[in-house]
C-alpha cells in the first residue's frame, strides 16, 4: 500500500470513530451500533 492510501484510510477511520463517538447512545441504538461497534465499523468504511 502506497503511504498516499494508507494516510488517506488512517485519516477516514479517525474521522468515522470521531462522528459516530459523538452520537448517543439513542442515536447509536436508531443505527443499530452500539459502543462497542464503533471501531470494527469505522475499520469497514471506505
Amino acid at each position: 500500500m502506497n503511504p498516499i492510501r494508507a494516510f488517506r484510510n488512517w485519516r477516514m477511520y479517525n474521522e468515522t470513530v470521531r462522528e459516530l463517538n459523538r452520537l448517543n447512545a439513542r442515536e447509536l441504538n436508531d443505527l443499530g451500533i452500539n459502543r462497542g461497534d464503533i471501531e470494527r465499523i469505522a475499520r469497514k468504511v471506505r
